[in-house]
């Protein structure tokens, strides 16, 4: 008591702990009310995996706006709640109970023990082992890398990249064919025997991917360039006039006839940027509003991506139907291509169960399409029902040729959240080190994209003359970054060069 009779005033820090607590023990109460509803459309089966439960809690937590809050939080010493994708509960219940010990208020929460505040990096981890093989000693990223079709006539070369720090075996079963893939599975068999530790196959079944078939040019040498017209053709072989010079196939005829004019057309993960002009019953004109310097030149089996128009295509072709007698046989993985709603894991399953065989390989999706990314959670909850082991691919060439270029890295961060949050783990995929892949020297951006995917749980190389090169230094760089961040979790170790 003060000397007029009256209590002091809180001090400032318990005021604002008190404002706080009310505000955190709110937010808490909304987000397990709002992730009930979050779940219902996922139709999950109970008892719902904790990885899916805490999704939900993410997702709930994340239509809120914390960036006040947040700074508050940080001037009392506490948790921001910046780094919680993998335990959301745990960290607003750790945050509410330092709350309720500052502004002296009986702790409306149960602290979490330090076991249960971890939890969900533990289950990251596992989930990693059982889909991915494990990690390397000195490094938690794994190192994936796309095998050539020449390797089935090679072993030394898979084991010598096995030697310098590959961990997983890509086979793209687009190119090249069974009786290939079986040699480069076995060569990567024995090459894990001599190197003793285990190698992981992916075979990356091809699905309807939408490429250039015979092209022709009024012009032998000629390239498109921006205010060209480019005539697709659904069938008989491509033709050229004065109006359109430019004149392609493609590999899926009814996608011509389902074009409209408007939507957008990209060449060769966004090479250049077109727009339909014209359409009639079996060709579509593809204005050019935007390509590289010094124009582009057409060439067959080139990627086609069309992000406005309802493809309606189902991701498993008929030639992935075949193909897959051959991936169970060899692969740990199957990589899932155009996967894009949850419907399309029971369709996977179905044709697997079709294989009558004993284990199915771990589940890979590939994020490529607007759809695949607006589904990711009900994808990753419709495999945790069936207990499968379930990865993403964020397949970046083909997602930034879908959603555009600038908004491909806001978009793989996200995804990256998403997943830490459901315990998947995650591949880096497309263009990491490319220059040093190809031609031997990396460029100072790819350098930085490549230490920032130390974030994923696996970073995938594509083939070229020089990826043992870039195996070498992916294995260093990996290890490096491993002693600065851990996910999104800075760790300050001690730095060493001043």
């Amino acid at each position: 008591m003060t000397q007029k009779g009256r209590m002091q005033d809180p001090p400032h820090t318990e005021m604002t702990a008190q404002t706080l607590l009310a505000e955190l023990a709110a937010l808490r109460t909304l987000v397990l009310a709002d992730a009930a509803h979050t779940l219902e459309p996922w139709e999950v089966a109970r008892p719902v995996p904790d990885g899916i439960v805490n999704l939900s809690h993410y997702l709930a937590l994340r239509r809120h706006d914390l960036r006040p809050v947040q700074r508050r939080l940080m001037a009392l010493g506490l948790s921001s709640l910046g780094r919680l994708e993998g335990r959301v509960l745990p960290t607003l219940d750790a945050v509410i109970s330092a709350l309720a010990a500052l502004a002296g208020r009986d702790n409306p929460v149960a602290a979490p023990l330090e076991a249960a505040f971890f939890a969900g990096e533990v289950r990251l981890a596992t989930a990693a082992d059982a889909l991915l093989g494990p990690a390397a000693p000195h490094r938690r990223c794994r190192i994936m890398v796309t095998l050539p079709g020449t390797a089935a006539a090679d072993p030394d070369m898979i084991l010598d990249l096995a030697r310098r720090g590959m961990d997983i075996v890509r086979i793209n079963c687009a190119h090249d064919d069974a009786a290939a893939w079986r040699a480069m599975a076995a060569h990567a068999r024995r090459a894990a025997s001599l190197v003793g530790r285990p190698l992981s196959i992916l075979m990356d079944i091809a699905g309807p991917k939408i490429r250039t078939g015979e092209v022709r040019t009024k012009e032998k040498k000629a390239r498109l360039q921006a205010g060209d017209a480019l005539r697709l053709v659904a069938s008989g072989e491509p033709w050229c006039d004065a109006h359109a010079p430019f004149a392609a196939a493609v590999s899926l005829a009814e996608i011509v006839r389902r074009l409209s004019p408007g939507e957008r057309l990209r060449y060769d993960d966004g090479a250049l940027e077109g727009v339909v002009e014209g359409v009639d019953s079996d060709t579509a004109i593809i204005r050019i509003v935007r390509a590289k310097g010094g124009g582009v030149k057409l060439k067959p089996e080139k990627g086609l991506n069309l992000p406005d128009t309802a493809l309606g295509l189902s991701p498993l072709t008929d030639k992935d139907q075949d193909d897959l007698a051959t991936v169970v046989e060899c692969a740990d993985m199957i990589g899932y291509s155009f996967v894009s709603r949850p419907e399309d894991i029971d369709l996977l399953e179905r044709a697997l169960d079709r294989c009558a065989v004993e284990r199915k390989p771990g589940l890979v999706a590939k994020i490529e399409r607007p759809e695949a990314v607006t589904n990711l959670p009900g994808l990753m909850a419709r495999a945790a029902a069936k207990d499968w082991p379930f990865g993403v691919m964020i397949a970046r060439g083909d997602l930034a040729a879908e959603i555009g270029f600038e908004r491909v890295a806001e978009m793989q961060e996200e995804i990256l959240w998403l997943c830490e949050a459901a315990g998947v783990p995650v591949i880096w995929a497309t263009q990491v080190l490319e220059d040093l892949v190809k031609d031997g020297v990396p460029s100072r951006g790819e350098m930085t994209d490549a230490a920032m995917a130390a974030r994923a749980e696996c970073v995938m190389l594509n083939k070229g003359p020089a990826v043992a090169a870039a195996v070498d230094l992916l294995d260093r760089l990996l290890a490096r970054m491993d002693g600065h961040i851990v996910k999104k979790t800075p760790t300050l170790r001690a730095l060493k060069s001043w």
